[in-house]
């Protein structure tokens, strides 16, 4: 039967005693209508006692409570409910006890003998639970863990067992007295008394985990973190690391969430033990939208020395360089403009074992760019769909004393045609015109000849794009076969490589990637000269069993063979090297990826890039190979500081990945060096992973291997120990 009954506007009262982290009253829901239904309802008019029996519902607000039987004596204010008593939330909570006595008001509350399902799984069992008129909470002799339990193994993997836990509901806290965290019901570890916020926080000022880590340079490691929540848009980190071997290492990092955008700095600092110089990083990241146009950002990072990110095991510890840069960028509609600076910070020590004297040239002539701007615009497009793209490019580069300085400006005024003809045939004609303002100073060209002066350059291009996709379609499978052809007239020389550096089109490399393009060099400095034509054919099927396979072949032929980009490639043929890939991942077991360039008259590999993974989630391996043959220094541009452009690079990176059990898994990796000179790890380590429902343990360890001969490497280990709901202590 399903009865209204004004006196049981205290059942959500009763729900919110039940549920143990309701913080809030429900008498402030005065209008939810309440449905009430029970085999028996019984009111004693002279006693004044409501008694409801048999598969007693309160429903309210989606969530219901369900008893055998329910009483209310309404002049003592109390009420009971009895017999496999039960509270179903909306977000999944679901409260189990044996009885429930609610008393003043609706305000305290005696419950027994309580289990609760929460909404993440996690399960909470209670002797007793007390609530307060202040609405705190008082769970005597608590169990809670976020484990699955099966019914041939019924305790949790890790549990904790409290004498009692106060939730206090007015601070949002939780109080622990006389707490074990067991493992298999093994404890493992006491505290006389334990707190953290409840599960409504989401931020607040504090003690984190700490971390834990161990390396040559800093030893046995221990860092420890403090969280600062200033508001709910700013925070501060402050994060020292305690160590065996060396002195303190301040670190700290601070977050601010504005309006527009936001902004995150980090660093750390320390005075090394045996040297007692001062060692330290800074990186700050910042955006901001200035309004609906224009966007301003920042990425700034620095390092004392550059061994300080490799002993610290800090992120940027395997770069090169340490860029920083700040730009303002502007959106409307078809026009983009950007101003940017940067500078540069050799990190790495990798020429110190190969060239001394270009190692220190580079450590030397670090750039300094700054402007650089450009401005795009692009037009709509016309009756028959041509449209202008338009481009202004300025840079300044500068360096130490006595060392070359460049200001450049460039315009490129570009029409671009696309059609497609009833036959099926893509069409893309396009015509350039490139100029270029340069004022050069203390500029030496590879005769080692001197200049110092303004010189200008303009540069005319054309060309047209042909393709004609065929495809051949059955049942299972469509295939796809597109020849392509690219024409390009332009005229021969015009690079003034006497007078005019290479600044930004360094590191020239012919392949699929840029083959067909009317400009191969990804800079402004050199421009691609003469005519020539590039052809190639492009293959790919598709397939409900073969998944899915493409490939690209190609090659192009020069008018004249004494051109700039040729050149760069210590070529002199009409022919070019032939360039290619092949994508095949026919099953979900395996994926491979393979780019090429093969010499022109005996095909002998010059430059080799694979990729593969192969496995199952149970066993996978995955290999990554790269090689490129080296070629003289003689025929490099003398303006190069890219050491790697003339020197062999061969390196292998392989790694495997194994899931031992359900809960246990191992990975190992090396990353070789292959070189001739060169053939060592450059890298190597591995994890032992277990990973269940509720925890999650991860040993790591790690060694990179500097080429520096100054630099002591050693292994780096750490542990994490994850707790779900709980947090983690450690750090990779």
């Amino acid at each position: 039967m399903k009865i209204s009954i004004k006196y049981i506007s205290f059942w959500a009262v009763l729900l919110g005693a039940i549920s143990p982290f309701c913080v809030k009253s429900a008498n402030t829901e005065k209008n939810v209508p309440i449905y009430f239904s029970a085999d028996e309802v019984e009111e004693n008019d002279k006693t004044g006692i409501i008694t409801a029996r048999g598969d007693v519902n309160i429903v309210r607000n989606g969530v219901t409570l369900k008893a055998d039987n329910l009483t209310y004596d309404r002049p003592n204010d109390v009420l009971t409910a009895d017999g496999n008593v039960s509270v179903m939330h909306t977000d999944g909570t679901t409260v189990f006890a044996d009885h429930v006595r609610l008393s003043d008001k609706m305000t305290k509350a005696t419950i027994n003998d309580v289990k609760a399902i929460l909404a993440d799984k996690s399960r909470l069992a209670a002797k007793r639970i007390k609530q307060t008129s202040e609405k705190d909470k008082h769970f005597f002799y608590a169990v809670y863990s976020p484990c699955d339990v099966c019914q041939d193994n019924p305790k949790p993997l890790w549990s904790i067992k409290a004498r009692k836990i106060t939730h206090d509901a007015a601070n949002q806290d939780v109080y622990y007295r006389s707490a074990f965290l067991n493992f298999k019901d093994i404890p493992v570890l006491y505290t006389p008394f334990m707190s953290h916020p409840d599960p409504t926080v989401k931020r607040r000022s504090g003690f984190l985990p700490p971390a834990l880590a161990s390396n040559k340079y800093l030893g046995t490691a221990v860092q420890a973190r403090y969280f600062i929540d200033i508001n709910d848009y700013e925070d501060l980190l402050l994060s020292p690391i305690i160590s065996s071997d060396q002195n303190p290492v301040f670190g700290g990092r601070y977050r601010k969430n504005l309006y527009s955008g936001g902004i995150d700095l980090q660093g750390t600092l320390m005075k090394d033990k045996e040297t007692h110089e001062t060692r330290g990083n800074i990186n700050a990241k910042g955006r901001y939208e200035i309004n609906d146009l224009w966007l301003a950002r920042m990425d700034i990072n620095y390092a004392s020395d550059g061994a300080y990110l490799k002993d610290l095991s800090l992120p940027g510890r395997t770069d090169t360089w340490l860029t920083s840069n700040l730009a303002f960028e502007r959106f409307e509609g078809r026009n983009y403009a950007n101003i940017e600076g940067y500078s540069y910070k050799l990190v790495s020590y990798s020429l110190r074992n190969s060239d001394i004297k270009e190692f220190k040239q580079r450590e030397y002539s670090k750039p300094y760019i700054l402007p650089l701007a450009t401005y795009e615009h692009i037009s709509d497009a016309d009756k028959i769909g041509g449209y202008f793209k338009n481009t202004f490019n300025i840079a300044s580069i500068y360096r130490e004393k006595d060392e070359t300085q460049t200001q450049r400006a460039t315009m490129i005024n570009a029409w671009n045609l696309p059609y497609t003809s009833p036959f099926g045939e893509k069409y893309r004609f396009t015509a350039s015109l490139k100029s270029d303002l340069y004022y050069v100073d203390d500029y030496y060209n590879a005769r080692q000849q001197n200049y110092t002066g303004e010189v200008g350059r303009i540069f005319p291009q054309a060309g047209v794009e042909w393709r004609l996709p065929f495809v051949r379609a059955t049942e299972s499978t469509r295939q796809i076969l597109e020849p392509i052809i690219v024409a390009v007239i332009a005229p021969n020389g015009g690079n003034n490589t006497k007078k005019i550096p290479n600044e930004d089109s360094l590191n020239a490399q012919l392949d699929d990637t840029n083959l067909l393009d009317l400009d191969r060099y990804a800079g402004y400095d050199r421009n691609d000269t003469g005519s020539r034509i590039s052809y190639g054919l492009n293959w790919s099927a598709y397939g409900n069993i073969i998944g899915r396979t493409s490939s690209f072949f190609g090659q192009s032929y020069y008018i004249n063979n004494n051109e700039s980009f040729t050149q760069s490639l210590g070529e002199d043929s009409h022919f070019s090297d032939y360039v290619g890939r092949i994508f095949s991942a026919p099953n979900s077991y395996l994926d491979f990826n393979y780019r090429f360039r093969l010499d022109k008259d005996n095909f002998s590999v010059k430059y080799s890039e694979i990729n593969t993974r192969i496995g199952t989630s149970m066993l996978s391996t995955y290999i990554s190979f790269i090689s490129i043959k080296g070629r003289d220094k003689k025929g490099s541009d003398s303006s190069s500081y890219f050491f790697d452009d003339y020197r062999e690079r061969k390196e292998l990176y392989t790694s495997i990945n194994a899931k031992i059990s359900r809960d246990w898994s191992i990975s190992i990796y090396n990353r070789q060096n292959l070189s001739k000179k060169h053939n060592i790890s450059l890298e190597h380590g591995g994890k032992l992973i277990y990973d269940d429902e509720c925890f999650k343990l991860i040993f790591n360890t790690h060694k990179y291997n500097s080429t520096d001969p100054d630099y002591d490497d050693g292994y780096e280990f750490s542990v994490i120990f994850l707790l779900k709901t709980l947090g983690s202590i450690g750090s990779e």
